[in-house]
């Protein structure tokens, strides 16, 4: 998709200026299980195949002679309100806290229990959009890459029980659940807490990726990049990552996607 996409483009737009590339900790292996943290734009590569790293030495060889300049930009685990996104965890933590008050259950965390007290990270949406421009926009971040986290760090231990609290039910001991299986047949249930809520009327497969918060929570590793180096060139913005969580779950709220 992305050499389709250059090789259209650049011959047709004389102008071209910069092309932002959107990759992840995959880069560091993270998918794989332990990695060294922080994770350094510096750091190692490892044996392929790796699309994010195939796509950013396609952009290298591109790039060489042109007037145009690339940036790849790396979040953690990105929260935010947009639907139909499978990877959208905080969406998909609102749906799961949302249906277990509807069934008159605690919030359990349903992971690994070892994934339960490691150090996380997310990556705020806007803060992405924000960063993804200012490196586009900036001469000094031409050609580079950059981790973009919220700036803070967090336990599930001590975020879990405030995201029961947000949602008024109680907390329970961790156990770990399959929730691509758990959550599978509870589409009528959604159904009827939509007409019962009057909540607008999406679709329950494509509000919630239950693989990928199987995937998330079975973290049993620290999970974190080193952000200074967009900071070190000017990049400042951050983000508490308990409000985000709480201000994602209030435009939830809000928009009716959530009671």
């Amino acid at each position: 998709m992305l050499k389709n996409v250059v090789e259209t483009i650049e011959p047709l737009s004389k102008n071209l200026q910069h092309i932002s590339l959107m990759q992840g900790y995959k880069v560091y292996g993270a998918h794989l299980g332990p990695f060294k943290t922080p994770a350094k734009e510096t750091d190692a590569g490892h044996m392929p195949p790796e699309f994010n790293i195939d796509q950013q030495q396609y952009l290298e060889r591109m790039k060489q002679g042109k007037n145009w300049n690339w940036s790849a930009i790396r979040p953690s685990v990105v929260g935010g309100t947009a639907l139909g996104n499978p990877m959208n965890l905080a969406l998909l933590i609102a749906v799961y806290a949302s249906i277990s008050k509807e069934l008159n259950l605690p919030l359990r965390f349903p992971g690994k229990a070892g994934a339960y007290d490691k150090l996380m990270e997310m990556t705020d949406a806007g803060l992405l959009a924000k960063a993804t421009v200012w490196a586009a926009t900036n001469p000094q971040c031409a050609n580079q890459a950059f981790n973009i986290t919220n700036g803070d760090l967090f336990r599930w231990t001590e975020l879990w029980p405030k995201i029961a609290s947000y949602f008024d039910i109680p907390v329970a001991p961790p156990l770990q659940m399959e929730l691509k299986t758990i959550m599978a047949d509870k589409n009528n249930l959604w159904q009827n807490m939509q007409k019962k809520y009057n909540l607008e009327k999406h679709d329950y497969e494509k509000l919630a990726g239950w693989g990928f918060g199987d995937f998330v929570f079975s973290w049993d590793y620290d999970f974190f990049a080193d952000g200074t180096k967009a900071r070190r060139l000017g990049f400042y913005e951050f983000i508490d990552t308990e409000e985000m969580f709480f201000s994602l779950f209030d435009q939830l709220r809000q928009e009716k996607v959530i009671p």
